[in-house]
């Protein structure tokens, strides 16, 4: 008997999310679950927000009228909070997938993973770095196809080996993985290691311009791999003279008493 799909609310910020990217925030979503709660927020009378108009329709995605009751003030940002406390307190969703390129959810996506929720954060490459970090999963919008591909394929240019070396955050994650999900031989499986980083950090290869984990760490070109078959296992380079001294570790072991 196949499990029950996770059950995800899309909550959309439309002031700071473009319209023409919801078919592949969608599809990215379906990766995860179904989205069977899905809204927009914003003043939809504002003439800015004219280009969300028929995606709405299209992608059955509910408006939700907020009207800018002071100057510099977003109850649109308030109104999306308070919703997505009412849905967690519901109790009947999986996760959250919040489409936003605004810091002020940080605290929400916070409070969201407190209760176990897995929270999958959709933003435009200057969102701020705590918004990032703070969710399950982040993937740029740039790094993602569509209407804007052409547009944005400046925006993911894979990073060079060099820029990928220099990472000191990236490198430490990997290696951090690797050696969390290894065996007794230094050799983790690459999917295991993928499983493993999502469970420490926000992580997407595609931020880094490569599709997979496997040419992302291939690109970085600082850890050993090999095939078998269909699975890919990557280790951390041994340190001078650590293979020796097992060497000769296990060759004590053998030498009868």
């Amino acid at each position: 008997m196949s499990e029950p799909e996770r059950r995800i609310a899309l909550l959309i910020d439309a002031d700071n999310a473009p319209a023409a990217k919801i078919d592949v925030i969608l599809a990215e979503v379906a990766r995860h679950g179904v989205a069977n709660v899905r809204r927009a927020y914003g003043n939809w009378k504002s003439p800015h927000l004219k280009g969300w108009e028929a995606t709405l329709h299209e992608y059955a995605i509910r408006p939700m009228q907020q009207f800018a009751y002071s100057t510099g003030k977003n109850a649109s940002d308030m109104a999306m909070v308070i919703d997505a406390m009412d849905l967690l307190y519901a109790r009947n969703l999986d996760g959250f997938a919040i489409v936003s390129s605004d810091a002020d959810f940080t605290p929400l996506v916070m409070r969201l993973l407190t209760d176990g929720m897995k929270v999958y954060g959709f933003g435009e490459k200057k969102t701020p770095e705590a918004f990032r970090n703070a969710c399950s999963k982040f993937t740029y919008l740039e790094a993602l196809g569509g209407v804007a591909e052409t547009e944005s394929a400046a925006l993911t240019k894979p990073k060079t080996p060099q820029e990928l070396r220099s990472d000191t955050r990236l490198l430490q994650m990997l290696r951090s993985a690797v050696e969390a999900a290894s065996d007794e031989d230094g050799w983790a499986r690459l999917s295991t290691v993928g499983s493993q980083i999502g469970n420490q950090a926000s992580f997407d290869s595609r931020n880094y311009g490569y599709g997979k984990l496997s040419d992302l760490v291939e690109a970085i070109g600082l850890f050993q791999s090999r095939r078998e078959n269909l699975n890919i296992w990557i280790r951390n380079p041994p340190k001078p003279g650590a293979t020796a001294r097992k060497a000769g570790k296990k060759a004590a072991k053998k030498t009868p008493g």
